[in-house]
């Protein structure tokens, strides 16, 4: 019998939400069984919530500080963000409902969990509904609601913090943090750890949005270094105009400069060593790649404690400031690069390829043993 899955995800709001979706969905199509639904749940709010959820990338492009407010504010009033998008959502959900008839829901964006829930509530309609947390530390409130049927974690400090909020512990799974497939290397495309004697190969990106002080970190690599740079500005346009007019003149062919592009994995694999905030998508597409990350800074909020995680597990580097860039590099690159091997090794550990197939398979597992229980009723 085919089940079918509806899953709530945002193609706006960054590019984390949308590649985890993409993720999950490279899997499921791979089985006849199961049906998929996407849904953007900004979308169902109408063109109002869309321009709210549109403005995440300038927002955080221009200013964090304005950022923090919003997060913080959401934060703090869970009830009132979920009443407010349920109002806009209600109607339209409730027709695709009727049309799609899912057997359970998955959630990968936090802002319409309690809204939904609510709107299923007050039309006694019950579908397993689960959470799947697309942040690594810093977890929101609205991640975190009691009647969720299962909350699946990336990590276990994400499920610590859903036992704060008062979630259940039987509620909860840790599985990890699900990655398309084409981030991972095979067996035509091993990684090679730099020994020195050829130019360092440096990527440099900073998720979809294209934040962060690229400009600096290229130049001072490319001043004190035999390197190759590569920068990825993602959608964010004037920077790429910005780096080009800065950057090709005085470089040349040292330095490429690249708008968004969805063959990153590739400049990953080709990569020694790669800069990025703290987007936890950016940075397990990396990790994945088996190329070890230098994090320059991460949004307040949700992302601020992701470096330390990923540091902690000697998966990357901090870097607090530009004027650390050359040391930091140094210090890796000593005796024959033995601290960027350490990294490199670290990851090879760490990486799960399998974490969106087990997702997938828990969702399933769960959504039989409860048809099991209403057949038994």
């Amino acid at each position: 019998m085919v089940k079918k899955l509806l899953i709530i995800s945002s193609d706006n709001t960054g590019h984390g939400h949308k590649s985890i979706t993409e993720s999950l969905n490279e899997k499921l199509k791979l089985d006849t069984n199961i049906e998929v639904k996407v849904v953007d749940g900004f979308s169902l709010g109408g063109s109002f919530l869309m321009k709210i959820g549109k403005s995440y990338g300038p927002i955080t492009r221009m200013s964090e500080n304005l950022w923090k407010m919003v997060f913080n504010f959401s934060a703090n009033n869970p009830e009132l963000i979920n009443k407010f998008i349920e109002n806009l959502i209600k109607d339209t959900f409730l027709n695709i409902l009727m049309e799609e008839k899912p057997d359970l829901i998955l959630s990968v964006h936090p802002n319409f969990n309690g809204s939904i829930l609510n709107i299923l509530e007050k039309h006694s309609t019950k579908i397993p509904f689960f959470v799947l947390i697309a942040d690594l530390v810093n977890i929101s409130p609205l991640w975190a609601d009691k009647r969720v049927d299962y909350t699946i974690c990336p990590t276990m400090e994400a499920r610590d913090k859903c036992i704060e909020y008062g979630i259940p512990v039987e509620r909860l799974k840790v599985l990890g943090f699900p990655v398309r497939s084409r981030f991972f290397r095979d067996s035509t495309n091993k990684k090679v750890s730099y020994s020195g004697g050829e130019p360092l190969k440096c990527l440099i990106m900073s998720g979809g949005e294209g934040v962060g002080n690229m400009l600096n970190i290229a130049e001072l690599l490319l001043d004190h270094f035999a390197c190759h740079v590569k920068i990825v500005a993602g959608r964010n346009k004037k920077l790429k105009s910005m780096l080009e007019e800065s950057l090709s003149g005085k470089y040349g062919e040292k330095v490429e400069i690249f708008g968004f592009t969805e063959n990153i994995q590739d400049l990953m694999f080709d990569s020694d060593i790669a800069f990025t905030r703290g987007s936890p998508n950016v940075m397990f597409e990396a990790i994945s790649s088996n190329t070890p990350i230098i994090i320059t800074g991460a949004l307040p909020g949700q992302e601020e404690d992701n470096p330390y995680f990923a540091e902690s597990l000697n998966l990357g580097v901090i870097c607090k400031g530009t004027n650390e860039i050359k040391g930091m590099i140094t210090e890796l690159l000593a005796n024959e690069a033995e601290k960027l091997k350490n990294i490199i090794d670290c990851q090879k550990n760490y990486i799960k390829p399998e974490v969106a197939d087990e997702i997938i398979q828990f969702l399933l597992e769960v959504e039989s043993r409860s048809e099991r229980k209403l057949q038994l009723a």
